[in-house]
C-alpha cells in the first residue's frame, strides 16, 4: 500500500471539475500495473465490471477498486493544502445512503443548521451502483462522523478510512451494530443464481429495510452526537426519544398488519431486498433474484415458477422496487391462470433524490406507504 506522503507529482490529478472514480483512475492503471503488479487482466475485468459488478470478473473488479482507491486518496491528501471541508466550526456528518441522512435530521431536530450533513449516494445512484469521486473521498477523510452499511458494496470505504486524514473520526457500520442478527444472503427456490462462486460470506446490506434494527442505528446515531456534541446532548436524547417512540408504533402497526393478513408471502418479480422486513413480521417471500444481485433477466425457468407461485398461493400481486421497469413482473402475470394481478411498488430507499428531499421525504413516511402497500398485496 503506497504511503501517504509520496506525491509522485499528481497534484494535478485534483482539480475543480467533479470527476468520477473511474474518471479518475485511469491515470493510475500503468503504475498500478508496473509498480504494484496488478495484471491487466485484472484491469480489463474492473472495466468490464462496470456493465455486470456480479459477473466472472467482479472479484477482480473489487480488488482494483480498492488499490485505485486508496492511491487516489494518498495522493490527494498529500496533493492539496487543503481539503474541501467546512471551515466554519461546524461538525462534518456524512452519511452514505438516505435512511442514514434521514435519521441523523430527525436527531439532530433544531440544530441541523448549525452541522454540516451530506449524503453521498443521491439522486437514484444506489448502494450497489455508486461510485465515488476523488471529493467524496477528500470529503470522507475529513469528516468528523461517518455513517455507513458495511457490506461488500462498501469494501472500498475500508481502503479510504485506512487513509483518512482525520485520525479522530467516529465511524458507525451498520453491520457492525447488527453483530451476530446479520443475515447472510440467501438463494431460495426459483430464485436465479449470479454464478458467483465466492466462498466469503456475504451479508444482506439492506438493513434499514427494518423498523428494529432503525431504532438500534438511531440510538448508536444518537450517541455519536452526544459524544461530538456533548454540550447539546440533553437535545439528542429527547429528540431520539420522540423518535424512537414513532418507529416504535410503526412497527406495531407492522406487526398488526401482518399478523392480520389472510395471505403470508410475497412474491418479487425483481431483486429482494426486504428480507429483514419479511423476518420481522414471519412473512414468507419468492423472487427472481437476491437483494443484491446485478441481474436483470430471469430465466424461463424461473418466470414459470414464480407465476405458479401466484396461481398457486393465490396471491394478488407481484411486487417490485422503486427502480424496476415491470418487464418481469408484467410477464409472470402474463403466464398465470388469469392473468388478472396487480403490480405493486414497495420502496427500498435506493432511489431518492435530492429533489424528495426537499419534498420532505423522510424514513417514515416511505415505510408509512409501504405498510399501506403491504396491506394491499397480502390482503
Amino acid at each position: 500500500m503506497m504511503s501517504a506522503t509520496r506525491k509522485s507529482g499528481r497534484e494535478n490529478i485534483i482539480t475543480p471539475k467533479k470527476r468520477t472514480f473511474f474518471d479518475v483512475s485511469v491515470f493510475f492503471v500503468k503504475k498500478l500495473q508496473y509498480e504494484y503488479q496488478i495484471p491487466l487482466r485484472i484491469w480489463y475485468c474492473y472495466y468490464r465490471g462496470k456493465e455486470n459488478a456480479n459477473g466472472g470478473c467482479g472479484k477482480f473488479m473489487k480488488r482494483l477498486t480498492a488499490i485505485i482507491l486508496v492511491v487516489l486518496l494518498s495522493a490527494a491528501i498529500s496533493g492539496c493544502k487543503q481539503a474541501d471541508t467546512p471551515q466554519n466550526g461546524k461538525i462534518d456528518i456524512i452519511c452514505t445512503i438516505f435512511p442514514q441522512y434521514d435519521w441523523v435530521r430527525q436527531i439532530l431536530g433544531d440544530r441541523i443548521n448549525d452541522i454540516s450533513l451530506t449524503l453521498l449516494a443521491n439522486n437514484r445512484i444506489d448502494l450497489h451502483n455508486y461510485q465515488p469521486s476523488v471529493e467524496d473521498i477528500l470529503k470522507i477523510s475529513n469528516c468528523d462522523l461517518f455513517i455507513y452499511v458495511g457490506g461488500e458494496s462498501d469494501q472500498w470505504i475500508e481502503d479510504v478510512l485506512g487513509q483518512a486524514k482525520n485520525k479522530n473520526m467516529t465511524v458507525i457500520n451498520l453491520l457492525d451494530i447488527l453483530g451476530t442478527s446479520a443475515k447472510e444472503e440467501e438463494l431460495i427456490e426459483g430464485m436465479e443464481d449470479d454464478g458467483d462462486d465466492d466462498d466469503e460470506t456475504a451479508y444482506d446490506e439492506h438493513v434499514w429495510l427494518s423498523l428494529k434494527n432503525a431504532r438500534k442505528f438511531c440510538a448508536a446515531i444518537e450517541s455519536a452526537l452526544c459524544f461530538l456534541d456533548s454540550e447539546n446532548a440533553d437535545k439528542y436524547k429527547n429528540n431520539l426519544s420522540a423518535y424512537d417512540e414513532k418507529l416504535s408504533v410503526l412497527d406495531i402497526q407492522y406487526k398488526a398488519a401482518a399478523d392480520a393478513a389472510p395471505l403470508k408471502t410475497l412474491l418479487f418479480g425483481d431483486r429482494f431486498p426486504f428480507r429483514y422486513l419479511t423476518e420481522d413480521y414471519n412473512l414468507d417471500y419468492y423472487a427472481a433474484f437476491p437483494g443484491c444481485s446485478a441481474e436483470t433477466e430471469a430465466s424461463f425457468d424461473t418466470i414459470i415458477f414464480l407465476a405458479n407461485k401466484m396461481d398457486e398461493l393465490n396471491l394478488r400481486a407481484v411486487m417490485v422496487t422503486e427502480s424496476a421497469d415491470q418487464s418481469i413482473a408484467k410477464t409472470i402475470i402474463n403466464n398465470t391462470a388469469d392473468r388478472n394481478r396487480q403490480i405493486l411498488v414497495l420502496d427500498a430507499m435506493q432511489s431518492v433524490t435530492s429533489e424528495d428531499i426537499k419534498n420532505e421525504t423522510t424514513y417514515l413516511s416511505i415505510m408509512e406507504n409501504n405498510l399501506s402497500v403491504l396491506k394491499e398485496a397480502l390482503r
